[in-house]
């Protein structure tokens, strides 16, 4: 075998080994090692560089090496998960360094950390005054993690005493041309809204790249390139109306789908008789 052709066969198979390997693993970020995963993912790394290019050895040999660095790395994993003091002695505590406005000298000795560059990943916090800062915690993956004093946190609803109902995600319902009516059903809707939407618009479903239901129940439409918005303040109030109308029924039908008893199936088919009856009194029709 010639030893170009050993070299690829051996790069081709660490490449699925090290894939496999890493799946076995786990998939954190490099910022959210541990120093053992670490040390474990460099000599890894150079197991298989081994495997790949040393064509004076058994190249079977790194194979070895390999599982036993695996079989330690998935041992020790398993330990951390249930034992909290070899967990603190392989993956490190969590230290302190600020506390009310007073920075702590000694834990930026310990952990290596020069005032500069302290106040260096502040400053990437957007944190400029050390007074400001209630907690400054350094996590075990090498992170620093910040907590404002109260005056100085951003404003929220919860800071001005307002209760806020819950916010719904919003939905996918096409992408690239495509109906996803998995992801309608799931929002509420038919086929029949967006399609309704859709030539209310003046919009073929084939020129939407991507078509997402908000929040407050509105159908945003994307071109790729620019979004293709909605005529809003032109909009008629009979169609806002007839618009409202159609979603309300989309979400009547729905819970009739999921009703759980007789009683409840026909409590919203009785709505949606008095709905489609309103309709009709303005010359429209909701149900098709």
């Amino acid at each position: 075998m010639p030893d170009w052709f050993e070299v690829m066969y051996r790069t081709a198979m660490a490449v699925v080994i090290l894939f496999l390997i890493t799946k076995l693993l786990g998939k954190r970020q490099v910022s959210q090692l541990s120093l053992f995963e670490y040390i474990t993912g460099i000599s890894i790394g150079n197991i298989i560089g081994y495997i790949s290019l040393d064509l004076d050895n058994q190249w079977y040999h790194g194979l070895v090496a390999l599982a036993v660095w695996t079989c330690i790395s998935v041992g020790i994993e398993f330990v951390t998960l249930h034992s909290r003091k070899v967990r603190d002695f392989v993956d490190g505590k969590a230290r302190v360094l600020v506390k009310d406005g007073q920075v702590f000298k000694n834990s930026l000795k310990k952990e290596r950390i020069t005032a500069d560059e302290f106040m260096e990943q502040l400053r990437k916090k957007n944190v400029y005054r050390m007074a400001d800062v209630e907690f400054a915690v350094m996590e075990p993956s090498g992170e620093i993690n910040v907590m404002m004093k109260k005056d100085y946190q951003p404003l929220n609803a919860n800071l001005l005493g307002w209760k806020l109902g819950k916010e719904k995600p919003g939905s996918t319902v096409i992408i690239d041309g495509r109906l996803m009516l998995d992801m309608v059903d799931k929002a509420g809707y038919d086929k029949a809204w967006i399609e309704h939407e859709l030539k209310r618009r003046k919009v073929d479903i084939k020129d939407v790249f991507i078509g997402q239901i908000d929040s407050e129940g509105q159908l945003l439409l994307y071109s790729g390139t620019e979004r293709i918005l909605e005529e809003a303040k032109t909009q008629k109030p009979s169609d806002r109306i007839l618009q409202l109308s159609e979603q309300f029924a989309s979400e009547l039908r729905l819970m009739e789908k999921l009703a759980r008893n007789e009683e409840e199936r026909e409590a919203y088919q009785l709505a949606l008789d008095r709905l489609e009856a309103a309709n009709l009194s303005r010359g429209g029709s909701l149900l098709k």
